[in-house]
């Protein structure tokens, strides 16, 4: 008798509605210790490098920047009590009194020592480029750094506050950082899981509330909500679209969303054929993205036709958006120009996330219709991210938010000048946006910025350095014992991982 297959979304709700589901990691709750169930492994989390969204999250548990953002966005300081514009290319930052996890104070030596460390010409960090525009870092006393750029930066404050530039205890082991967050990490299973501690050195009085956080990869979505639904875990992350209406019913469960997180393609622009912008701008045509938001995001989100500017952001340009439509016929005649009809290209997604396999399929579909041939490639998480890095591919399924709600917190996926990354695209150079994305970076009058980055975005549509599919709807789910935990809202869904400090249990 052949083996009953079963479509896919009759599995998704078996697996919802299955509570005595365990995977290894799960066991039994402890007093203040809170449960929490992430998506991936973190690959590395390593403070200054960019492993994807889970690794984030560790980061924000255990290390600290100068500043961060508050529940409803906003800008604050947090190593730094305060900031200012010391002319026009200087700003300088007073720290607060504040310990890292070894007890030592952290010093204005500490932040020299740190950005030192990442703009050195061998390091790997993410933000190495970008910490070579800094001229200068000067330590006038313990508690005041002045960082001297080359030229104007309007934007460092934000920058400062990317959970990719942390600052690190200056003594550090090289393969034990030192931060300032609110948890120690205590321990750890290869693969499985990760025990957080609360950190009795933490500078904000009060805080954290938890006694400590267990961590438990659960790379199946469905298993990960069955856990949480079962009593197993008390917060995920990435919960499953499909499974959102369900949460939103149960009245044990509350459910966070927020639109912000965004979903898009990224090319090898060294080889053929995305070394042609007509070939990338024929992908870009070629997508029904209601399709996509359908299949992919149980119609929890809409299309991307532009860059990934969201409408709120006083720097949307409507009449970029819908630079990108549907429009096949103009897809077929740009691939017929390049000369790229029917070449054989390879698709790099990744089988660990739903969301980025079912892109990839709809994605595949779509480019067939416009006589493009497209196999697709589904490694575990952390190959997706290796073979990103070194370029081993022709185009890939990304998804991520902003760095942050500014337009400069796009560059990371845009600007081709910056060292090769998995978030953007290989090889390819756009001389003229990274000039513009300089300029407005260097610009501290809005409307003069907001003219340069309006310039900036019809140079990317016609180059299409990357292609924009979808906003998605990016949710955490957690037991109605949970206090204190927020999505914060937009671009910025991703550094939700601050509030795990005012968190607490019932």
């Amino acid at each position: 008798m052949p083996p009953v297959t079963l479509p896919r979304r009759s599995l998704l709700a078996g697996a919802a509605a299955l509570p005595f589901l365990r995977v290894p990691g799960a066991r039994a709750a402890t007093p203040g210790v809170l449960t929490f169930g992430l998506s991936s492994f973190p690959p590395t989390i390593q403070p200054w490098a960019n492993s994807g969204t889970a690794a984030a999250t560790m980061k924000l548990l255990m290390y600290r920047g100068l500043c961060s953002y508050a529940d409803d966005g906003a800008l604050r300081g947090e190593l730094a009590e305060s900031w200012a514009r010391d002319g026009t290319t200087a700003w300088t930052f007073k720290l607060r009194d504040a310990k890292f996890q070894n007890g030592q104070k952290v010093t204005a030596a500490d932040v020299k020592w740190t950005i030192e460390q990442i703009a050195d010409p061998k390091s790997t960090a993410f933000f190495r480029a970008e910490m070579q525009n800094i001229e200068a870092v000067e330590t006038p006393d313990d508690r005041t750094v002045r960082i001297v750029t080359k030229v104007p930066v309007a934007t460092l404050p934000n920058l400062m506050a990317s959970y990719h530039l942390p600052i690190i205890f200056r003594g550090s082991e090289r393969n034990a950082p030192v931060g300032a967050g609110p948890f120690v990490l205590k321990g750890q299973e290869r693969g499985t899981s990760l025990d957080f501690e609360a950190n009795p050195n933490f500078y904000k009085p009060g805080l954290p509330r938890l006694k400590g956080i267990r961590v438990v990869a659960y790379p199946d979505e469905n298993l990960r909500t069955a856990a949480l639904q079962s009593g197993d875990l008390d917060l995920i992350e990435y919960v499953p679209w499909q499974a959102m209406d369900a949460i939103s019913a149960n009245p044990q469960l509350s459910l966070d969303t927020v639109d912000g997180a965004f979903m898009f393609l990224v090319f090898n622009g060294g080889k053929p054929p995305f070394n042609d912008p007509r070939v990338r701008r024929a992908v870009a045509h070629a997508i029904r993205r209601d399709d996509l938001v359908k299949a992919a995001f149980f119609g929890r989100g809409s299309g991307l036709f532009q860059l990934p500017i969201a409408q709120a952001s006083p720097f949307y340009n409507p009449e970029y958006k819908d630079a990108w439509k549907y429009d096949p016929e103009l897809s077929r005649k740009l691939l017929a120009e390049a000369g790229a009809a029917g070449v054989p290209v390879s698709l790099l997604s990744t089988a660990q996330y739903g969301m980025h396999k079912d892109t990839a399929e709809v994605v595949q579909n779509h480019l067939a219709a416009v006589g493009m041939n497209v196999t697709l490639s589904l490694p575990d998480w952390g190959t997706r991210v290796s073979i990103g890095n070194r370029g081993q591919y022709d185009f890939a399924v990304m998804g991520t938010a902003a760095d942050s709600n500014d337009p400069d917190g796009i560059a990371n996926f845009i600007d081709g000048s910056l060292s090769p990354s998995y978030v953007r695209s290989y090889g390819l150079k756009t001389e003229r946006i990274t000039e513009l994305l300089a300029a407005g970076r260097a610009e501290f009058d809005e409307a003069k910025r907001r003219a340069i980055y309006k310039e900036m975005e019809g140079v990317a549509i016609e180059q299409a350095p990357i292609v924009g599919l979808t906003w998605r709807s990016q949710g955490y789910a957690m037991k109605k014992t949970v206090s204190g935990f927020k999505n914060l809202p937009g671009a910025l869904t991703f550094y939700s991982g601050l509030t795990f400090e005012t968190a607490s249990l019932a």
